[in-house]
């Protein structure tokens, strides 16, 4: 395992776009990161984060133009989009066809991050392609922040680590946006914020 610099990312991005993978902070917590059109890597982060393989990732862009190649848009995902996103929020809409089928949920949806984070938004614009990117720990237990923890857990079950230490250590707000909005899980953006924004 291989314990990279920031200034270093293209290193880190030739490890993902080969099928590496590689953890990295966030403005949230730490990830975990695979390019998402590989299989072979989403079958490894699975086994690595010891997750049921029926719970999908998050699409992670490294911009928001790019959710509207990935899923569809509707008139209350768009105001919520252009109000929190980039940033702390996750948005789970009907996927577009054509995404591998283990990154759609059994509903036909799929979840969408862009991050507010400059170091990361240029790793995934390099790789040029999404990243799965779920919290660095393994399933069950807390989110990691700092590389020497994320080290500690994954030891050589990954290829690389970004050294440094997440902004926060609250995951991502979750809404599921269909004819209506449903609030999977709440972090720094607040059930208010979300009403407030879709009533402007």
């Amino acid at each position: 395992m291989k314990l990279i610099d920031k200034k270093d990312y293209l290193l880190a991005s030739d490890i993902l776009s080969s099928g590496g993978l590689v953890a990295f902070p966030t403005e949230t917590v730490f990830g975990i990161g695979v390019i998402y059109n590989n299989e072979a890597s989403y079958n490894r982060l699975i086994s690595v984060k010891r997750r049921p393989p029926e719970k999908p990732f998050t699409l992670m862009c490294g911009d928001v133009n790019d959710i509207y190649k990935y899923a569809e848009v509707n008139k209350i995902a768009e105001k919520l989009i252009k109000k929190f996103m980039p940033g702390q929020f996750t948005i789970i809409l009907k996927a577009k066809k054509g995404l591998p089928s283990y990154v759609v949920s059994k509903e036909g949806n799929v979840g969408i991050r862009v991050p507010d984070d400059e170091f990361v938004s240029t790793l995934i614009r390099s790789v040029k392609n999404p990243l799965l990117v779920p919290s660095a720990n393994k399933s069950g237990e807390p989110p990691l922040t700092k590389d020497e923890d994320v080290k500690n857990v994954f030891n050589n079950e990954i290829d690389a680590i970004i050294k440094g230490e997440s902004i926060s250590n609250v995951p991502s707000t979750i809404v599921l946006v269909d004819n209506d909005v449903h609030i999977i899980r709440l972090g720094v953006i607040s059930e208010d914020d979300i009403y407030k924004a879709i009533k402007e």
